[in-house]
């Protein structure tokens, strides 16, 4: 398959999303080493970050090319890339906390947690471009995509909370099991889910339907929306974790309703139209009513729409 020219202001974006993260986490495990270990260290995260602008250089440019196309093979490379070093600097920067709690004020432990609450989600929206999919035409499709896409968010978001728990409070009463369990919990998730999504957008093909993409709210309901509820319930109850988070519990449990009612509402679909081909040829007719409009003949008069509906097939 050849890739069309790479969309420039794309590229950039990713670029500086992932580079001012990664800068960032550098920093903090710098600034985590004193002495001659603070040496070693900068060194090693200079090569380190050489190597990996090395790569992000290729990868980049596949992603900003693929871009308005409807695969995003790519933009999953890079994801897995991009968590699996991120989050290896964050485990030592997890350690250092944990080694030495005075390493970092509070304010500079919430302040990373905020760049990853920013960064995370934000490279998941860039890499998807809903806005460059320019095949994705009708309005009510575009913000069910948006929809969707909200609830991969507010799921990083949640597993984001989940590893703050670990370097944000001063001194903490969980194991070293417990601790080093939701921390990389968290890190598959974070490899994974959201590869996934991207994937179920790529298979999808350009006649995408958010309605068929079932496999990710599958997938989060049962590994996220019910899994962190238990580790939470168990952080409260047994370890008296007085941070939990109770307003992401409440997320989780209007997560599992809103999902449960949708898996019912796709299960009526189903039974109701069982022929995919005659839904896939009505979803078509439905795209294409935007777009076309009746040839003027030479008898009648050529039928100017009214406002009214053209705002309704945009």
């Amino acid at each position: 398959m050849v890739l069309p020219p790479p969309d420039k202001r794309h590229v950039c974006l990713t670029t500086i999303v992932i580079m001012t993260s990664m800068a960032f986490m550098d920093a903090y495990l710098v600034e985590q080493n004193h002495g001659p270990r603070k040496i070693g260290v900068c060194i090693i995260v200079l090569v380190g970050d050489v190597c990996f602008l090395i790569v992000l250089r290729y990868v980049a440019v596949w992603v900003g090319a693929e871009v308005r196309t409807a695969k995003r093979g790519y933009a999953m490379i890079l994801w897995f890339l991009y968590i699996f070093v991120l989050e290896i600097k964050l485990y030592f920067v997890f350690q250092n906390c944990k080694a030495d709690r005075k390493s970092l004020e509070t304010v500079a432990r919430k302040a990373l947690t905020l760049l990853l609450s920013v960064c995370v989600p934000g490279l998941y929206l860039v890499l998807v471009a809903l806005d460059s999919m320019e095949y994705v035409r009708t309005f009510r499709k575009k913000e069910d995509m948006r929809g969707r896409l909200f609830w991969v968010a507010l799921d990083l978001l949640d597993l984001l909370d989940i590893q703050a728990n670990l370097w944000e409070p001063q001194r903490t009463g969980l194991p070293i099991w417990a601790e080093g369990l939701m921390f990389f919990y968290c890190y598959i998730l974070l490899l994974i889910l959201p590869c996934v999504s991207l994937s179920e957008i790529s298979m999808q093909g350009e006649h995408v339907s958010p309605q068929k993409m079932m496999l990710y709210p599958v997938l989060s309901l049962v590994t996220i929306n019910v899994v962190t509820i238990l580790i939470r319930g168990v952080n409260m109850v047994l370890f008296q974790d007085s941070r939990v988070s109770t307003i992401f519990v409440g997320k989780n449990v209007v997560a599992i309703a809103t999902k449960a009612s949708t898996f019912l509402e796709y299960r009526r679909q189903v039974k109701e139209f069982p022929h995919p081909q005659n839904a896939m040829a009505l979803e078509l007719q439905q795209n294409s009513v935007g777009h076309t409009q009746p040839l003027p003949n030479a008898t009648s008069l050529p039928h100017e729409p009214s406002p009214a509906q053209d705002v309704i097939d945009t």
